[in-house]
């Protein structure tokens, strides 16, 4: 249970930490509106990463039964893309870091907390990274166990809690924390602590016993 625990809430900031154009955009928008307009907006956020592991938990561990002969090159397929994404976060990271791109414009007249936390919610589910990144780590490892479905609420809870704490953590340091961590530095370094937990991950499923 504790392992579900501690999985969920690595698999959750492994997510959320890279500062991306949600990230900056709920930082400017909370600089701009309330602190209630940004946690509302950040919430949106965890909800989206909080669905895509509830789905990629019920859904993993549905097929783990019928994918048992084939577990073990699974694991080995599982942990390659959580490596290949690890490896695109951070050479896209460095890509931009090294650009001059301008900063995306945002929109003249800021949404209310109710239409900021559907448009961020909305906004995170049309991210396809999310949902492979989950299924790929619940299809890969041995986090939740499908005969335990507390401790699959358990990884999805965690999950959502670590998104949401960072997101609220965002939201909550507004422009001051958003020159911080939305700038080109910023960006850079968050991505490769991101991409160091997702490689973290690959390696522990290739190691892992069973």
């Amino acid at each position: 249970m504790t392992g579900a625990l501690v999985a969920g809430l690595v698999a959750g900031y492994g997510i959320a930490v890279p500062v991306g154009a949600v990230g900056a955009y709920l930082v400017s928008l909370t600089a701009r509106t309330s602190l209630r307009t940004g946690a509302c907006a950040a919430l949106g956020v965890a909800s989206a990463d909080g669905l895509y592991a509830l789905v990629a938990t019920v859904g993993g561990t549905a097929l783990a039964a019928a994918l048992q002969p084939v577990m073990v090159p699974l694991r080995w397929v599982s942990a390659l893309v959580l490596a290949a994404l690890a490896l695109h976060g951070a050479a896209t990271a460095l890509r931009r870091y090294r650009s001059t791109g301008s900063a995306a414009a945002s929109p003249t007249a800021p949404p209310g907390p109710v239409r900021a936390y559907l448009g961020l919610l909305g906004v995170t589910l049309l991210n396809p990274t999310t949902v492979i990144y989950f299924a790929a780590l619940v299809l890969g490892s041995r986090a939740t166990d499908p005969s335990r479905p507390l401790e699959q609420g358990l990884f999805v809870l965690a999950a959502f809690a670590a998104s949401a704490s960072w997101q609220l953590t965002l939201a909550g340091g507004g422009a001051l924390l958003g020159r911080a961590l939305t700038g080109r530095r910023g960006r850079l370094v968050t991505a490769f602590a991101s991409s160091a937990v997702m490689a973290a991950l690959a390696v522990r499923m290739l190691v892992a016993p069973g």
